[in-house]
This record gives C-alpha cells, structure tokens and sequence, in this order.
C-alpha cells in the first residue's frame, strides 16, 4: 500500500497499520508500518479461503488518517 503526505517533517511521516483483520488472517498477512509492504507469512491455500478481507490505515504525524 501507498499513501502519501506532502507536508514536512513529522506531520509527513505515514505509519501503516490493520485496522481490521480476522485472526486467520493475521496469521497469514504481515504489514510493515514503515512501508506499507503487505507479505505473506505462509502459504494460500484455495481450500481454506477463496478470499480475504484487510482493512488498513495511514495515519500521518499530525493525527489524520485514511483507510482502506
């Protein structure tokens, strides 16, 4: 994921995070705060889930935020 913030400093700083994701989930998907770099932690498998559903936000230094 990608947000950007054309302010300075620290109210440009983005930290990524889940806002919502089921425990199944969790234990599939990572997320790095600092990048926004979705990985896996294993493999998917069709059987067990055909789909995911991850609700992420981009929170800003200066307290705003966005999700998606």
């Amino acid at each position: 994921v990608k947000a950007n913030d054309a302010d300075e400093r620290l109210n440009g700083e983005i930290i990524y995070s889940f806002k919502k994701i089921t425990e199944k989930s969790s234990e599939i998907f990572q997320l790095d705060s600092n990048t926004g770099t979705i990985t896996l932690l294993g493999s998917l498998d069709f059987e067990e889930g055909d789909s995911y559903d991850l609700e992420l936000q981009a929170h800003d230094g200066g307290g705003l935020f966005d999700t998606t």
